[in-house]
């Protein structure tokens, strides 16, 4: 059984309008060149994209195409135009901004060639654009390039309407993936779909977040052996080298779980969605990174699941290959397979699920089907060794009811447009693109 959703149909009130409410003007002569550096994983690098575009566009800058800063947790060397269409976000944004691959030769000679030479302008998280227009625009015209870095997070949540409006945009439409990954996820979506002839062509997407990281960064306790002590040990040591054995760090597992703080298990996923009414037919689909303890945790999983697929199932090995050892291109897949899901269940915080949620409020009319379970009360369920099947169902459909009622919202000062598009970039029906 595949729950109905109500968002992907033609009464739907809330339509995309961002060409309506983007200022377009000539552009004047640039101040000079901007450079910033992205960090983390697939989805912050967009956000700082997207924001770098915003920033550019304030100072009037022209944006030289960021550098992706490797991270020790995502391991991955790929650069913009391994994940993204290069030529496809210049020319989607030539008329509100000035974008370059490279900056020129003449301007890095003044540097020596060494782009570390050229004045990193520190910038606090969520900086206004008081701050941008005061600090950083008159060492722009002075030098004619700076750089940012790291930009994740650098530029205010609430900004005005226009540069709002060009955030949309950039994310929406200029941001689109590199061409051997939109083929393959398209070729994916797909094959999901024609996996799912029980439930009319529609599937469940699930992110799932129990990688190894994931679960040592948590400090939570699964199994408690000694196997998975030493093997998070070994992950917080190799990720985040002593962060966790710092003076006067206390670590307390039990709290965790309780404020719903630990990814959940499989096994917890299955068993939240089989309370939440999803059977043994529905078609459903895994986003994740390398599942921690895989052959173990998953199995549960899948028998709950029979018609469960990952990306790993859908594609052949021989279509993987480029794509192994780069987990934002891997997430890139995921990301376009999820997207046009019926549901999208979430079960731990991240970019991934905030900007996929965003994205689907964007396409769908603003209400996409997401199940964001409150897992303090989830937990409640979970350990008590008391509970009938019966009431388990019930305390699991308060939950979906819970999520459904969340479904339409909009953005409030202190939330991202990528996750709240409305109503800066979307308009009621007769206000469309």
């Amino acid at each position: 059984m595949l729950m109905t959703s109500h968002y992907q149909n033609p009464g739907e009130l809330w339509a995309p309008c961002i060409n309506r409410k983007l200022i377009r003007s000539e552009l004047p002569p640039s101040n000079g060149y901007l450079m910033i550096e992205a960090n983390g994983g697939l989805n912050q690098q967009r956000l700082s994209i997207c924001d770098a575009v915003a920033v550019a566009s304030l100072l009037n800058a022209t944006l030289v195409i960021p550098a992706f800063h490797f991270n020790s947790v995502w391991r991955d060397h790929s650069k913009f135009g391994d994940i993204f269409d290069e030529d496809h976000f210049i020319e989607t944004l030539k008329e509100h901004v000035r974008v370059v691959k490279e900056l020129p030769v003449d301007v890095l000679e003044r540097f020596n060639h060494n782009i570390s030479s050229i004045p990193n302008m520190r910038t606090k998280a969520y900086s206004s654009p008081n701050h941008y227009m005061q600090k950083v625009l008159p060492k722009l015209r002075e030098l004619g390039v700076v750089r940012i870095a790291p930009f994740s997070n650098r530029l205010a949540q609430s900004v005005p309407s226009n540069l709002q409006a060009l955030r949309c945009f950039v994310n929406y439409q200029a941001l689109r993936f590199a061409e051997p990954i939109r083929v393959l996820a398209e070729n994916m979506v797909e094959r999901m779909v024609k996996r799912s002839t029980l439930t009319g062509g529609k599937y469940v997407s699930v992110h799932l977040r129990f990688e190894e990281d994931m679960v040592a960064f948590s400090c939570c306790i699964y199994d408690g052996g000694l196997k998975e002590k030493i093997e998070m040990e070994n992950a917080r040591e190799r990720s985040w080298k002593g962060k966790f054995h710092r003076h006067g760090r206390v670590i307390n597992p039990e709290a965790n779980r309780r404020d719903g703080k630990c990814p959940l298990t499989p096994l917890e996923v299955g068993m939240m969605l089989r309370g939440m009414g999803f059977d043994n037919t529905t078609s459903l689909y895994v986003a994740s990174g390398k599942i921690y303890n895989a052959e173990k945790y998953m199995a549960p999983l899948r028998q709950m699941f029979p018609l469960l697929a990952t990306k790993d199932t859908l594609a052949l090995p021989e279509e993987l290959a480029e794509f192994e050892g780069h987990s934002s291109r891997l997430a890139a897949l995921d990301y376009t397979v999820c997207l046009p899901s019926e549901v999208f269940v979430t079960t731990q915080g991240g970019n991934f699920p905030h900007f996929l949620m965003g994205h689907r409020r964007y396409l769908f009319g603003g209400n996409a089907k997401t199940i964001k379970p409150d897992k303090r009360k989830l937990v409640l369920s979970f350990d008590d060794p008391n509970i009938r099947w019966n009431r388990f169902k019930r305390h699991m459909q308060d939950i979906l009811h819970h999520s459904d009622m969340r479904g339409t919202a909009f953005r409030k000062p202190n939330d991202s447009i990528y996750t709240f598009p409305m109503p800066e970039c979307m308009c009621q029906q007769d206000g469309m693109i």
